[in-house]
């Protein structure tokens, strides 16, 4: 089984595709996973792994550790573009997320004011209001939409809660007024013998409707890139993205496609 890809609670800095020279932070456990999707592409794995021992990081500690990472950073002389809140889950559940959010800023404005704070999460919290009011304040806030169709968002997000729909979470991503940046990931494959394909015409069509009807800062597509749990999925080719963008652009939206 593959499992947990991040062992410290400041990891980094990499490369990301979509942000640049990132630094991550995971709020999960560094010997397990915690989240409230199950999702067939996770490049942490499956939540059947475990949440493991180390339990979620505190709020001191993450100060802490981003604080001498930071530190070392600045006086090395290398470049950092964004810190990004990522890692072995969804880093909305941690019980002092707000808080985490508001150290980070301060640190961010300490070290390096010119980088940016993104937060990669599944929106599944989305609607809380601490959470919100945490988002609201960074400056990507990046929220999944793979689907805005029940059966293929439920195949491919595997939600934990039942009550999970595509139209609760678009509810509550309206309620950003803008303020966010909707991230959607394509593939097609098959799990547990059901066939998955976010790729078709009414997929799009679907899912440009609810683009609209969040109106983000701007919608992010990308294709799986890393091992996945479920094996039996294929990776959406450039060529396919670009015409998927192209489509979306002529709706009217900003999008940016990372194959």
């Amino acid at each position: 089984m593959q499992t947990v890809l991040f062992h410290s609670t400041v990891y980094g800095p990499i490369h990301s595709r979509r942000l640049g020279i990132s630094l991550g932070i995971n709020l999960m456990p560094n010997d397990g996973k915690i989240c409230s999707f199950d999702c067939v592409y996770c490049e942490a794995g499956w939540n059947a792994q475990g949440q493991g021992r180390d339990g979620v990081p505190s709020r001191a500690a993450v100060k802490r550790a981003l604080k001498k990472k930071l530190n070392e950073m600045k006086e090395a002389g290398s470049g950092l573009d964004v810190i990004t809140f990522s890692g072995n889950g969804e880093p909305t559940l941690h019980p002092d997320f707000k808080g985490i959010i508001h150290d980070t800023l301060l640190l961010r404005n300490q070290y390096y004011p010119e980088a940016k704070v993104s937060v990669l999460s599944n929106a599944t919290m989305a609607g809380k209001p601490a959470v919100k009011e945490a988002l609201l304040t960074v400056d990507n806030n990046i929220l999944k939409l793979d689907s805005a169709i029940a059966h293929t968002m439920r195949t491919i997000n595997q939600p934990l809660n039942p009550g999970c729909l595509p139209e609760g979470v678009i509810d509550d991503l309206k309620d950003y007024n803008g303020q966010c940046i909707v991230q959607t990931c394509l593939l097609r494959g098959e799990h547990n013998g059901v066939k998955i394909d976010n790729t078709t015409s009414a997929e799009i069509d679907a899912l440009i409707e609810a683009y609209k009807l969040i109106n983000p800062r701007e919608v992010m597509i990308y294709a799986i890139d890393r091992a996945t749990p479920e094996k039996n999925l294929e990776k959406v080719t450039p060529q396919e993205l670009d015409a998927i963008k192209a489509r979306i652009e002529a709706a009217g939206i900003k999008v940016q496609a990372n194959g």
